[in-house]
């Protein structure tokens, strides 16, 4: 009965041990390949979650818009001019329109 064996030397041919990096360098590229797709994943459920709360709540789009803007002027140390919301020019219609009443 056999309870043991020992390699101490093995010697792999030249092309044999390219064919097994290629191999091995191919599985790295597929896992690499899942993990980058599960993250496009998440990241496709956090937007759409993002998209929802945004859609809840109207001023909340309002307010992202701002936040992005501020990021921008921000980084890049610059100006932005951006239209007046059109619910703004509403409001205040309706406000002048009680008020001449």
């Amino acid at each position: 009965m056999v309870e043991r064996v020992e390699v101490k030397d093995v010697r792999l041919p030249v092309q044999l041990q390219r064919a097994m990096a290629t191999e091995a360098e191919a599985t790295r590229e597929a896992r690499a390949k899942v993990v980058a797709a599960q993250g496009e994943q998440n990241a496709s459920v956090a937007l759409k979650e993002a998209a929802d709360t945004i859609n809840k709540s109207p001023i909340a789009l309002q307010l992202r818009y701002l936040q992005t803007l501020t990021h921008i002027a921000g980084e890049k140390n610059s100006t932005i001019v951006f239209p007046i919301p059109i619910e703004f020019l509403k409001l205040i219609g309706k406000e002048n329109a009680v008020s001449t009443s």
